[in-house]
């Protein structure tokens, strides 16, 4: 049995992350709702949503936790020629809307769990500037892009798309460099997959991830701006 939280209940009172299922891996609680505090709270220490359509709000706190640290990304050749042709434009938080729809479309099944109430959620979150979006544009058509949540000098990466080869992986190399620059500390990418080690990402355990949390959010954030017109993303040489 998980506890149920009451969309009544302090937004921040969710259960110990250390206390979730080990199967199905890190599953915490259900129910709640989905108000940028209650999402802010759960993001800060450890906990995400992630459910499909006709399903309660589910939370999850896996063990292992796969992140990336900015300083390990890995770029391939193939990826630093296709950046060196200049095929891609970049810009930040100029499409966040788009970026979401072309997440949840992905495929027939990868992109279910981004319901029109999550997209909303993260709209929300959005227009308070705790949810930014880096765009990949192939002359006027967006070909690429990844969004996430900040909060203090952690990025929460939610989801990332790709309509052309290698867009994904330069919007994710333009947002590790603004991190960088920016002074973030770390990426979550919540759960480990073959395409994210292939980026650099691995995983710890739950209890370093949250120590590290505890560290990174409590930090103000880096007053730099996020938005950016679109330029040609030139990162590597």
């Amino acid at each position: 049995m998980i506890p149920w939280l009451d969309v009544r209940s302090d937004r921040a009172a969710f259960p110990d992350p250390r206390l979730a299922l080990k199967e199905p891996n890190g599953l915490l609680a259900a129910g709640g709702d989905l108000r940028p505090d209650r999402l802010l709270a759960a993001y800060e220490r450890g906990i995400f949503p992630w459910y499909e359509s006709g399903q309660p709000i589910l939370w999850w706190s896996p063990d292992p936790r796969a992140v990336l640290y900015p300083d390990e990304l890995h770029v391939s050749r193939s990826l630093r020629k296709t950046i060196r042709r200049g095929a891609f434009q970049v810009s930040r938080d100029q499409a966040f809307g788009q970026i979401i729809s072309a997440c949840a479309n992905r495929g027939p099944t990868t992109g279910t769990w981004i319901t029109n109430e999550m997209a909303d959620a993260y709209g929300r979150l959005f227009a308070l500037q705790a949810a930014h979006s880096v765009e990949i544009w192939n002359g006027d058509r967006l070909v690429g892009g990844i969004y996430g949540v900040t909060i203090g000098r952690v990025f929460f990466g939610e989801s990332m798309f790709s309509r052309m080869a290698d867009a994904s992986k330069a919007a994710l190399l333009h947002l590790v460099a603004f991190l960088k620059v920016h002074r973030y500390g770390l990426i979550d990418c919540q759960i480990a997959s073959p395409h994210l080690a292939s980026l650099g990402s691995r995983e710890i355990p739950r209890t370093e991830f949250l120590e590290t949390l505890e560290r990174l959010c409590c930090l103000a954030p880096d007053p730099g701006q996020w938005p950016l017109a679109p330029e040609t993303l030139r990162l590597v040489e």
